[in-house]
C-alpha cells in the first residue's frame, strides 16, 4: 500500500493540519517551531516500527491550552475522543490482486481502491490505542456471488444458493443441509438444495467429505460477511499485515559506536533496546556479522577475516555517499573489557566501531566524529537493518549538521537508495535539503501564531498548517525555497566545466522540468554535465559570455530567445570569436516561426493553460491576434486592453513555476511535438560536450 493523503488534528501545536498529499518523496519545509516535528511524530504513532510508541496521551499530546476542557468534555460525554491522525493509502496492484483472489475480479466499487486509517485518543485511561479503517468500498453482492461460485460445491447447490435473497438465508440453508447430512437424513427434493439421489450414489466417500468441508468453510465465511461486511474481512485477512510501518529517525537515535556485546544481546533477547541500539544493530548487520560470532568465534583468524570483510563492506558503502572526506576507512575492534573502560564495558567482550583516517594516519572512536558524520552513518546503519521491511521513512531534520555539499550527497542518497524502495517524508528548514528541480515534492509547514503579526487570528487560522500554495506562505516559510532556488542559480553561475547560458530563471525551470520528463520516458534530456546559468535577460548575454569566456577551461554554449532586432547581437557572439557558431543556439532553431522565445517551444494552447494556472485567468487562442510569431508578444498585446485582475503584472516566471510545481498533473498534456522540440535542442547541446 502507498500513503497518499494525511490529516492531523488535536496534537501538540496542531489544531488541524488540513489534508495534504504524500508522494514518493515529500519534503516538509518550514521555520523553527512551525510544527514540522509534531507532524512526523503524530504520523509515526499511527503504526510505528517500535510498538511502544504507538499510542497517544491526552495529557502530553493534546494542545496544552485546551487539554483540561477537552478532558472534561469527554468525561461528561459532550464529545467523542478526537481522531488525531487520518491517513489514506492507495492499494497497489499486489494488494488488489490478493483481495480479488478471494472475493473475485468485480469486488471493488472504485477503480482505484483506497483505505483510510484513523487513530486518536482512547477513552480508556490505559491501554494501547488501535487504529480503525474506512473507505474500502467493496461490492458486497459481487463478492458473495464469487464466494459461492468458488466454494467448490456442486453447480446445482451453487445455483440454488444464488437464488436466495440474503446471506442469512444462505447460511440457514447450508446449516440445515449439513445437519441433515450429519443425521443421515435425506432432504425432500422440493427443497432444491440437494443433488438427485442418483447423483449422490455416484459420489464416493471422499467427495462427500470434501463437500462437507466446502459447505462448512462457505458457511463460516458468509457468517463473517454478515457480521462485519466484505471490507472488514478483506482488511482482517489480507490488508492488516500489508500496512507499512513507520520508521522515525532523528538525532536521538544516533549510535554511540561501542557497546558491551553481552549486554546488547541481553537487551535484544528482552526486547528492551535503547534508542542507540537500533543503529548499532543495523551496523552489525550491515557488516555481515552476528552477535554470537563476536563472543564465541570458532577461531581468531576466522574472526579477523570477518571483521576485515565487514570493514571493507562498510567503507565502500559509506564513501559512496560521503564526499566530504575520501580518506576514511571503517574499522572494527573486538576485545575484552578493561577496568577503566566506559560504564557497562569493564568486563566481557566489547565491540568498538572506529574510523581510520588514512591521510592523518589515526583512528578515532565512531561516536567522536563530527555530528554530521555520526548522523549519516547512524541512519545508514539503522536503515540497512530494516530496508527489506515494509516501511515508510520519517526523517526529522536530516543532515542538519551536514555541510551543504554533504546535504547534496544526502539528497542523492534519498533519490538513489531510498526512493526506489520506500516512501520518504522528511522535514527541513535548510535550502540545501530542498531539491530545486522538484518543488512539487514540497509541502510548506507554518504556524501563523508565531509570526509577528499574529494578534487577531481566527480559530481556523490557529496552529500548524500544511499548505501547498506558495502564495499563501509567509516570507519566513518561503525562505528555504527561495534559498534553494538562489543556491541553484549561484551554482550554475560559478560551478561546472560546461556552462549553458540562458536568459532567465524561467528558462532554467522549463529546461529542468522538461528534461526530467524526457529522461523519465527513456528519451534524451539535457545532460547533467551542463550547468545552466540564467543571466537576467538577452541584453546581458554578450557581456556575461565575454566575461566568463575568459576562463579558457570552460565549455560555453548559449540557448536564447530569437528576435530579429537581436540578430546582430547573436551573430556577434561567434563573429567576434567569443563562441563557436555551433555553440550558439536559439529557440527559433527548434520552434516553428521566424522568431521564438522558450515559451514558443510549447503549443500555444498549452502555454495559455500555464498562464491560467499561474494567474487565474482564462485566455483562449482566438482572443489573441495572429500577427506575430511569438506567443508572448501576442499575449502582451491582449493584456494591454484586458489587464489581469487585482492590478497584477504579467511576468514570465510564474507560468514556469506553475509547470514545475504541477508537473505531475500536466505531464500527460504535453504533446509529442513539444517534447520532440526540446529533445532535439538537448541532443544538439549534448553533442557539444
Amino acid at each position: 500500500m502507498k500513503l497518499t493523503k494525511v490529516r492531523i488534528t488535536g496534537f501538540q501545536s496542531i489544531w488541524d493540519s488540513t489534508e495534504f498529499d504524500i508522494g514518493d518523496v515529500t519534503c516538509l519545509v518550514g521555520k523553527n517551531e512551525a510544527g514540522k516535528t509534531a507532524l512526523l511524530k503524530a504520523l509515526y504513532r499511527l503504526n510505528p516500527i517500535i510498538d511502544k510508541y504507538g499510542s497517544f496521551d491526552v495529557t502530553r499530546d493534546y494542545p496544552r491550552r485546551a487539554v483540561s476542557e477537552y478532558k472534561d468534555d469527554v468525561e461528561a460525554g459532550r464529545r467523542e475522543p478526537i481522531t488525531v491522525i487520518q491517513a489514506t493509502y492507495a492499494l497497489e496492484p499486489e494488494d488488489i490482486t490478493a483481495i480479488q483472489e478471494v472475493f473475485g475480479p468485480q469486488c471493488f466499487q472504485d477503480e482505484t481502491p483506497t483505505l483510510t486509517l484513523h487513530k486518536g485518543y482512547s477513552d480508556e485511561d490505559e491501554g494501547e490505542d488501535e487504529f480503525t479503517f474506512s473507505g474500502l468500498n467493496m461490492d458486497k453482492e459481487a463478492a458473495i456471488k464469487h464466494l459461492v461460485e468458488a466454494s467448490g460445491l456442486s453447480q446445482t447447490l451453487i445455483n440454488k444458493l444464488l437464488d436466495l435473497n440474503t446471506i442469512e438465508e444462505m447460511v440457514k440453508a447450508l446449516d440445515k443441509l449439513q445437519q441433515d447430512e450429519d443425521d443421515g437424513l435425506q432432504q425432500d427434493e422440493d427443497d432444491g438444495l440437494q443433488q438427485d439421489e442418483d447423483d449422490e450414489l455416484q459420489q464416493d466417500e471422499n467427495d462427500e467429505l470434501q463437500q462437507d468441508e466446502n459447505m462448512q468453510e462457505l458457511m463460516l465465511t458468509l457468517q463473517e460477511v454478515s457480521e462485519q461486511d466484505v471490507s472488514g474481512i478483506a482488511y482482517d485477512r489480507i490488508l492488516d499485515d500489508r500496512i507499512p510501518k513507520f520508521l522515525y529517525f532523528d538525532e536521538y537515535y544516533q549510535m554511540e559506536g561501542q557497546d558491551n556485546v553481552d549486554a546488547l544481546k541481553q537487551r535484544v533477547a528482552n526486547r528492551n533496546l535503547k534508542d542507540s541500539d537500533h543503529p548499532l544493530l543495523g551496523l552489525i548487520k550491515l557488516a555481515g556479522l552476528k552477535l554470537d560470532q563476536l563472543t564465541d568465534p570458532d577461531e581468531t583468524e576466522d574472526l579477523i577475516s570477518r571483521l576485515e570483510a565487514a570493514e571493507n563492506r562498510l567503507t565502500k558503502r559509506v564513501l559512496t555517499y560521503w564526499s566530504q572526506n575520501r580518506h576514511l576507512r571503517m574499522k572494527f575492534d573486538i576485545r575484552l573489557g578493561r577496568p577503566r573502560d566506559p560504564d557497562g564495558m569493564t568486563s566481557g567482550m566489547n565491540i568498538w566501531g572506529r574510523v581510520h583516517d588514512t591521510r592523518h594516519m589515526v583512528s578515532t572512536a565512531l561516536g567522536t566524529r563530527s555530528r554530521g558524520f555520526v548522523w549519516f552513518f547512524s541512519f545508514l546503519a539503522w536503515y540497512s537493518r530494516k530496508k527489506d521491511e515494509n516501511i515508510i521513512l520519517l526523517l526529522d531534520e536530516p543532515g542538519l549538521s551536514l555541510h551543504a555539499k554533504a546535504q547534496a550527497d544526502l539528497l542523492r542518497y534519498f533519490e538513489e537508495e531510498l526512493k526506489p524502495h520506500h516512501q520518504l517524508i522528511y522535514t527541513t528548514h535548510s535550502p540545501f535539503m530542498v531539491d530545486p528541480t522538484r518543488f512539487d515534492r514540497v509541502r510548506i509547514v507554518q504556524d501563523l501564531g508565531i509570526e509577528s503579526d499574529s494578534d487577531n487570528l481566527s480559530e481556523e487560522q490557529e496552529g500548524t498548517k500544511v499548505i501547498t500554495e506558495v502564495l499563501d506562505a509567509t516570507p519566513d516559510s518561503l525562505f528555504p525555497l527561495q534559498g534553494a532556488l538562489g543556491y541553484e542559480i549561484y551554482q550554475t553561475l560559478f560551478v561546472g566545466p560546461n556552462c549553458l547560458v540562458v536568459e532567465g530563471v524561467s528558462d532554467l525551470l522549463y529546461i529542468q522540468t522538461i528534461s526530467s520528463i524526457l529522461q523519465d520516458n527513456g528519451k534524451e534530456g539535457l545532460s547533467s554535465d551542463w550547468t545552466i546559468t540564467p543571466v537576467g535577460g538577452a541584453d546581458k548575454v554578450p557581456t556575461f559570455v565575454a566575461m566568463i569566456g575568459a576562463q579558457t577551461n570552460l565549455n560555453l554554449a548559449v540557448l536564447i530567445d530569437y528576435q530579429k532586432k537581436d540578430q546582430q547581437k547573436i551573430e556577434d557572439l561567434y563573429k567576434r570569436k567569443l563562441l563557436k557558431k555551433s555553440n550558439v543556439r536559439t529557440y527559433a532553431d527548434y520552434a516553428q516561426g521566424s522568431e521564438a522565445d522558450i515559451e514558443d517551444m510549447f503549443e500555444p494552447e498549452f502555454y495559455l493553460k500555464l498562464v491560467k494556472g499561474a494567474f487565474g485567468v482564462s485566455i483562449s487562442l482566438t482572443d489573441l491576434s495572429s500577427g506575430h510569431p511569438r506567443i508572448l508578444r501576442r499575449l502582451e498585446e491582449y493584456l494591454k486592453s484586458n489587464p489581469l485582475p487585482n492590478k497584477e503584472t504579467f511576468n514570465h516566471f510564474r507560468p514556469a513555476r506553475y509547470l514545475s510545481e504541477n508537473i505531475g498533473c500536466l505531464e500527460n498534456e504535453l504533446s509529442e511535438q513539444e517534447l520532440d522540440r526540446f529533445e532535439q535542442a538537448f541532443k544538439d547541446l549534448n553533442a557539444l560536450l
